[in-house]
């Protein structure tokens, strides 16, 4: 039985998960109408939340699965990359179990345990495959080549996609997380009334003057502050009344242009490695649009894809255990 915590963001969460990647529960309390009014996740406050909420979402996952501690085999928590008062809340926990307990502790990494979110069952997904990770923090194309590695091909240069979303959200008037809001309002709208621009980052290896077009001169990175940026000039040239009108249309129009750059660049990417295997995983891998746009993609079940502890207790799996748990540290970047 491995026990996986993780406190990474604003999700407290803890979940039982078998040897053979059978998940026994998977608890998760979240934050997102704490942090509603600001807009996005203040990192203090989400500490101070996950304080009040680990204890008893342990207990809660554990009754759930129907064991107890001692039964437990195996601990996995969530070591970086995060905000890093919030990670070490969940990291202090699972070293108070591991050393109380005598519990073997794998510490591990937050994009692996997103990754490792499609190696639980009912339908895992066995390495190797072309990977496209999406959330509000990170956007990557990985190469990855068995359960505990991966090979970087792609990354964004500015903002995350989950992070363009929430931006677009808020310039749009709508709620948080904004890429639930701005999903659900593009369903109304016309995702063809504006073009928003799609970028594409030149390889450092050519020449700045170059205008070759060829995809070999063009590298697998992302970039969406532009189209941040255009969106936020769409809606300054509206009035009020405009922009009540146009809003469905400016959602579905700002959500197309993000997820032709992750569709776009995750075939081109499929196609450079010779892969015909794609997966995509990520909160963003929950949006309705991408998941329609890569329909013969791998794709992690919709309460996976959000932050979780089954991932990482599924990532654990495949983890060594820590020779001096007590010695471990949270990471704030990868």
């Amino acid at each position: 039985m491995i026990l996986g915590i993780e406190t990474s963001c604003d999700e407290t969460a803890a979940a039982v998960v078998t040897a053979d990647g059978d998940i026994l529960s998977n608890v998760v309390a979240s934050q997102s109408e704490l942090h509603a009014r600001f807009g996005g996740v203040v990192p203090e406050i989400a500490s101070r939340r996950h304080l009040e909420l680990v204890s008893p979402v342990v207990r809660e996952a554990l009754e759930r699965a129907d064991i107890t501690l001692d039964e437990v085999d195996r601990l996995g928590v969530t070591r970086g990359p995060g905000l890093i008062g919030a990670l070490l809340v969940g990291l202090a926990v699972a070293k108070g179990l591991s050393w109380g307990r005598g519990i073997p502790l794998v510490p591990v990494d937050h994009l692996q345990g997103h990754v490792a979110s499609l190696y639980l069952q009912p339908d895992p997904v066995d390495p190797p495959f072309l990977c496209l990770l999406a959330s509000g923090g990170h956007t990557l194309l990985l190469d990855v080549e068995d359960h505990t590695r991966f090979r970087v091909l792609g990354t964004t240069l500015d903002d995350a996609a989950g992070e363009a979303f929430d931006k677009g959200a808020r310039l749009l008037g709508l709620g948080y997380p904004g890429g639930a809001e701005i999903d659900r309002l593009a369903r109304t709208g016309d995702p063809e009334m504006y073009t928003f621009p799609v970028a594409r980052v030149r390889s450092a290896a050519t020449p700045g003057k170059a205008r070759r077009r060829a995809s070999k001169g063009m590298s697998l990175d992302f970039s969406f502050s532009g189209l941040k940026t255009a969106l936020l000039y769409a809606v300054r040239d509206l009035d009020p009344a405009e922009l009540e009108e146009r809003r469905a249309d400016l959602a579905a129009s700002y959500q197309h242009a993000i997820v032709r750059a992750l569709v776009g660049r995750t075939l081109e990417a499929a196609e450079r490695q010779g892969s015909d295997r794609v997966a995509i995983v990520g909160g963003v891998a929950a949006n309705s649009e991408l998941r329609a746009a890569l329909p013969d993609a791998a794709a992690a079940p919709l309460e996976l894809c959000t932050d979780n502890a089954a991932m990482i207790a599924s990532a654990a799996r495949f983890g060594s255990p820590a020779a001096d748990p007590l010695r471990l540290d949270a990471y704030a970047v990868a």
